[in-house]
């Protein structure tokens, strides 16, 4: 078939390298300023599930293999190979709520912290990203880290049914009766995924009414005392409390009433129905015993998803230059950062910073069941690497690479979502247990014995 009836077969756009706009969609194809010398030969913008079978068509047809995006939030940058079609699904980016059975149809290209504020109208809510550029697709397919996964358990472990389009182009319904393997897979396989989600079926949670965050602020010196502390005192937090630590410059921290250039923040966000529920899960955190007196202390202080989701901005900003890694272990957090407290310490920018969730993850069974995505270790941090300026590129990727390597002996495994894919051949098998891992290649070799849909990044 010629390349004019393939345009007109396929609704969106469709550019080859050397078109005019080829290069300003393959840089659009990453949220991240740091775009990998990487450039497929076509790049396609799907607009509806038949374009993504006929680029699954085109693909077969001219022996080109196909990467795929929803939001280009892959800080290794994923969707983009050499050679190939990239398929861009930002596209579909419509949502589908029943209130009724709290449950929602949503495309892959919908944006995380919209389809939550959507939620939000009718009451109703999602372990959506803490990015709030975040699509669902890439998210869900890598397991999903998000608000209240504590109680919620991650984003995948509500996905109910899928809607998957196959190598050889065929449209298939999967849930946990049919086509239970790619289904699984679907929950955590993440960028090595070997089909093409167009829609995931969700199940919603009540929307909580009143959030509440109490944070303490300490210089980085004392990271050691204070994880110890905070992570003891998590044991008596509720599962609706997600605790973090953040290990920053002030520039990167948020904190704007003192002069400190690097601190230790803890905070810890109440998901509640009043103000006093939330203030009541938070108390555990009320008292500090540390000798060290913190820089800053606010307690039970009222907020909202709104006021989160600037405040991740704040880490997170546009127009920015990323580089992260991630790592799961069964050392304690004074151990771990303790270790990356000496390299944000020495961070070259400023805005560079540790972020190390405590329990990130519903430890109920029923919400770890039936899914790819691993949890690996009982601790979990992610170094980023956040810089501006293109020629302190390679400084800040040799940082990042550096903080990373104090801590990798204490590793059992990393997170396929922001793992650096590309630092060592061995990430995205370390990112599963065994089994799990195993399981992907049978499957794979079942459903895309052609290797028509590219695998992991490697280095």
């Amino acid at each position: 078939m010629s390349e004019h009836s393939w345009r007109s077969r396929i609704e969106g756009a469709l550019l080859r390298r050397g078109d005019a706009g080829y290069e300003t969609a393959r840089a659009r194809a990453l949220w991240n300023e740091l775009k990998p010398d990487r450039y497929p030969d076509v790049i396609v913008r799907a607009t509806c599930e038949r374009d993504v079978q006929e680029v699954l068509k085109l693909a077969v047809s001219r022996g080109l293999r196909l990467a795929v995006r929803a939001g280009g939030h892959s800080w290794c940058g994923s969707p983009l190979r050499d050679g190939g079609i990239l398929l861009d699904l930002s596209g579909l980016n419509q949502w589908k709520i029943d209130a009724d059975s709290a449950t929602a149809t949503v495309q892959p290209g919908v944006i995380g912290s919209r389809f939550a504020r959507e939620l939000a109208r009718r009451d109703l809510a999602f372990p959506a990203g803490h990015c709030p550029s975040v699509a669902l697709g890439g998210y869900l397919l890598s397991g999903g880290l998000g608000w209240n996964s504590g109680l919620w358990g991650v984003g995948c472990a509500s996905v109910l049914e899928i809607t998957a389009v196959t190598a050889d182009g065929e449209v298939l319904r999967c849930t946990e009766e049919e086509h239970p393997g790619l289904f699984w897979a679907a929950r955590g396989a993440g960028p090595g995924f070997f089909a093409v989600v167009t829609s995931f079926r969700l199940r919603l949670q009540p929307r909580p009414t009143a959030l509440a965050t109490t944070s303490y602020v300490f210089p980085l010196a004392a990271v050691g005392p204070v994880a110890d502390w905070a992570t003891e005192t998590a044991r008596e937090l509720p599962a609706n409390v997600e605790l973090s630590f953040l290990l920053a410059g002030g520039d990167a921290s948020g904190v704007t009433d003192g002069p400190w250039p690097k601190v230790v923040v803890v905070t810890a966000t109440a998901f509640a129905n009043s103000h006093t529920e939330a203030v009541g899960a938070l108390h555990p955190l009320r008292s500090c015993p540390l000798s060290e007196r913190p820089l800053s202390r606010r307690l039970d202080e009222p907020t909202s998803l709104a006021v989160l989701y600037d405040a991740s901005m704040d880490l997170w900003p546009d127009k920015h230059r990323y580089a992260a890694d991630t790592l799961w272990s069964h050392e304690d957090y004074a151990v771990l950062l303790a270790k990356l407290g000496d390299a944000v310490a020495k961070a070259p920018s400023g805005e560079s910073f540790v972020l190390a969730p405590v329990s990130p993850v519903s430890q109920e069974d029923e919400l770890l069941r039936n899914m790819a995505f691993s949890v690996l270790g009982e601790s979990y941090v992610v170094p980023y690497a956040v810089w501006a300026d293109p020629a302190q590129d390679d400084v800040n990727v040799h940082w990042l690479r550096d903080a990373m390597h104090v801590v990798e002996p204490f590793g059992t495994g990393h997170y396929i979502a922001e793992a650096d894919l590309t630092a060592d051949p061995s990430r995205a098998r370390r990112s599963f247990t065994a089994a799990d891992w195993d399981r992907l290649q049978s499957l794979r070799a079942e459903y895309d014995p052609q290797s028509l849909l590219f695998s992991y990044l490697s280095a």
